[in-house]
């Protein structure tokens, strides 16, 4: 496991191959690095499917209205909705979308962020200052790889359990 130097900061994201351990950066954004603790805290994130998943871009979850359906018309509309909370305004900055980046999910509007968020498999710079980036992978990067690819994956994996590490 890595090494957590801010555990109130820190996300542990527990996938079917190991824990992904994830920095967040409330320096650069955040209302979305709070959002993310708040919906972690409320076991939100729990067993919420990866909906959208392709290969040489990006793993995308955290529709914590559909995402964790298990039967496939709901898996199928995963991706379409967000938590009761309201959306959050962008948070833009010059961070650049590399690999292990966590980036905030959203529609055409910029606004419209959520509790939806994508994990950079490569560097996606054609992404920059579009998307809000407000964390990275400092642990796991192994377990985000073999996350099943598919839009959505016919068996999608989950995020088994997401954590503050301060919580542990």
């Amino acid at each position: 496991m890595a090494d957590i130097k801010d555990p109130e900061n820190t996300i542990i994201i527990t996938l079917k191959d190991g824990p992904v351990v994830i920095e967040l950066l409330p320096a650069v954004a955040p209302k979305h690095s709070e959002r993310m603790k708040e919906l972690a805290r409320a076991g939100a994130y729990d067993n919420v499917c990866f909906h959208r998943v392709i290969d040489g871009f990006m793993a995308q979850t955290g529709d914590v209205e559909h995402g964790d359906m298990e039967d496939g018309f709901n898996i199928r509309r995963a991706g379409t909705g967000g938590s009761d909370l309201p959306d959050l305004p962008a948070e833009f900055s010059k961070l650049p979308h590399d690999r292990g980046t966590i980036g905030a999910a959203r529609s055409m509007n910029p606004n419209s962020a959520n509790s939806q968020f994508f994990i950079n498999f490569n560097d996606n710079h054609f992404l920059n200052g579009q998307y809000t980036v407000y964390g990275r992978v400092i642990s796991g990067m192994e377990h985000v790889d073999a996350i099943v690819r598919g839009e959505p994956p016919m068996n999608p994996d989950r995020m088994i359990s997401v954590k503050v590490a301060s919580d542990e």
